[in-house]
């Protein structure tokens, strides 16, 4: 069907990785967002690595890994906490991942995250996010808000077996991505004012 098409199309992008300055995480519990950016790190896609996020406003503190707690098994307070500790057993340099743990949604973790970027002087031209591939316009929304002279490069990564090709078989992919739909709206609106000054 047509419709469902096009919700796809406009949710779930991906692009193939590209050599870039950075590689960003937006915050969540789930493991294998950060697990991509470690490959890709190790392949030499990018010297640093940035996982951001304190827990979601909705739920007020960190729930723990939602898959693989044998492996990540220590007690975090925040999402990089965690992200933190997924990043460094797969291989990543601790000094290579850069911090932000304040944040409680994703436009704050883009914005804060551009606060630290621009502290350190560094001048991010190219970058590669890697979050759910179902949170993948949204999160190209927000961080293009906050970079908005940044190339972005969206390396996604399928949780719960939830994918472009099914998420409309399921009651919880349904859900997840038509909350996708509205939250790119609501969140977006402020973002509408400040494009149209330029």
């Amino acid at each position: 069907m047509k419709m469902l098409d096009d919700i796809t199309s406009f949710i779930f992008i991906e692009d193939k990785p590209q050599k870039a300055d950075i590689i960003f995480i937006p915050g969540g519990s789930w493991p294998e967002p950060a697990e991509k950016a470690a490959e890709l790190w190790k392949e030499g896609y990018a010297p640093y690595v940035f996982p951001a996020g304190k827990y979601s406003i909705n739920r007020g503190f960190f729930p723990g890994p939602q898959i693989r707690s044998d492996i990540y098994n220590k007690i975090y307070k925040t999402e990089w906490e965690f992200m933190n500790d997924v990043l460094i057993t797969n291989g990543v340099d601790k000094d290579s991942i850069l911090r932000e743990e304040e944040s409680e949604f994703t436009v704050e973790v883009a914005f804060n995250s551009r606060k630290v970027t621009d502290k350190k002087g560094l001048n991010i031209k190219k970058a590669i996010i890697c979050c759910k591939s179902f949170h993948a316009r949204r999160a190209l929304m927000l961080y293009t808000w906050a970079f908005p002279d940044t190339e972005f490069y969206i390396c996604p990564v399928d949780i719960k077996g939830i994918s472009k090709d099914n998420w409309f078989e399921s009651s919880e992919g349904t859900e997840r991505v038509m909350r996708e739909v509205k939250n790119c709206g609501i969140q977006l609106k402020d973002a509408i004012a400040d494009w149209r000054k330029k």
